[in-house]
C-alpha cells in the first residue's frame, strides 16, 4: 500500500517506471531473496518491513542475510492493536490480563500464521504480562479477524479491525505506539494503559542489493523523502493508521540503526518462544 501511494511521485522525481511486483511467500523471504541476488545498480531495490529484515532471521532458514543490502530510507509504519470480541469481561488493558491471569491456556489469539507480526508480538506479550493461551494461526488478517467476529478466538491485533471497533462489534484495549492513532484517538497507548514495555510497531524501509553505488542510494532516498513530504500522500497514509516519521528518521543510517536496534531486541525474544519455521 506504501509502494503505492509513494510509487508515482517518485517516478516523477526520478524520471524512471517503477513497476511495484508483489512476491509472496515466507513472509516476504522470497521476494526479500530475489533483491538480494539482483544486480547492485540501484534498479532493483526492495520493499521490505520489520518482518523481512528483522523477525524472518531467527523464524526462517533464510536463502540471505541482512548484511546482504544496503539501506535506503525507512517508511511508514502500523503500530498494532491489542483488541478483543464483544463479551470479553474487561474494560481497560489491565483488566484483560487480569482475565487471562484467571484463565491459563484458556484463552486464544488469533494471528496471520506462524512466525507472523501478531505471533511474535503476542508471544512477547506472553512474556512480558505472564501470561498463557493458545495461539490460532489464520491465512491472513483477514480470516484471523472474521474469526474474532464471529467468537471463534478471543483477541486479536491488527489494525485493520478498526471500523468493526467503531462500530461496536469488538473492544480495543491498547494501541501499540507511543502516542494514539489519528484514526482512532478514542483508544489508548500501552503507555497509557501500564504496559509501556509493549510498545511495538511494523515499521517499513527501502533497500538495495549490498554494493549498490552511494550517489544511486542517495538518488532513490530524496525521492522518497519527496514524495513523503507530499501533504496529500501524508493525509492518505495516515487515514491507513500508518505513523509518519521525522526528517532525521528517513537517512539510510537512521534506517540502519533501527533495524540493529530490532535485531538485538527480537532475538531473545523470538528464541524465547522457540518459535521456528524450518
Amino acid at each position: 500500500m506504501v509502494a503505492r501511494i509513494l510509487s508515482e511521485q517518485m517516478h516523477n522525481s526520478l524520471g524512471q517506471p517503477i513497476i511495484i511486483e508483489n512476491a509472496t511467500g515466507a513472509s516476504g523471504g522470497i521476494g526479500t531473496g530475489r533483491v538480494a541476488r539482483a544486480a547492485a545498480d540501484g534498479y532493483t531495490i526492495g520493499f521490505g518491513y520489520w518482518g523481512t529484515h528483522v523477525s524472518n532471521a531467527y523464524v526462517y532458514r533464510l536463502q540471505y542475510v541482512v548484511r546482504d543490502f544496503d539501506p535506503i530510507v525507512r517508511m511508514p509504519g502500523q503500530p498494532l492493536l491489542v483488541v478483543a470480541r464483544k463479551g470479553i469481561p474487561a474494560s481497560n488493558l489491565a483488566e484483560f490480563v487480569g482475565w487471562l491471569k484467571a484463565n491459563p491456556d484458556k484463552a486464544s489469539q488469533g494471528t496471520a500464521g506462524v512466525g507472523s507480526a501478531g505471533h511474535l508480538i503476542g508471544a512477547m506479550f506472553q512474556q512480558y504480562t505472564g501470561t498463557k493461551f493458545q495461539f490460532v494461526p489464520y491465512r491472513g488478517t483477514a480470516p484471523a479477524t472474521e474469526a474474532l467476529l464471529a467468537g471463534d478466538i478471543d483477541f486479536n491485533n491488527p489494525t485493520t479491525t478498526i471500523s468493526h471497533i467503531g462500530a461496536g462489534a469488538l473492544q480495543a484495549y491498547a494501541v501499540t505506539s507511543a502516542k494514539r492513532l489519528d484514526m482512532a484517538k478514542e483508544i489508548p497507548t500501552v503507555d497509557e494503559a501500564g504496559l509501556p514495555g509493549l510498545k511495538f510497531t511494523m515499521w517499513q524501509g527501502v533497500w538495495a542489493p549490498r554494493g549498490t553505488p552511494k550517489e544511486r542510494i542517495a538518488k532513490i532516498n530524496a525521492a522518497a523523502i519527496l514524495a513523503l513530504s507530499d501533504p496529500g500522500n501524508r493525509r492518505k497514509l495516515l487515514n491507513q493508521g500508518f505513523e509518519l516519521q521525522e526528517e532525521e528518521e528517513l537517512t539510510p543510517e537512521a534506517l540502519a540503526s533501527l533495524q540493529k536496534a530490532e535485531l538485538e531486541k527480537w532475538g531473545p525474544i523470538i528464541k524465547a518462544a522457540d518459535i521456528k519455521i524450518e
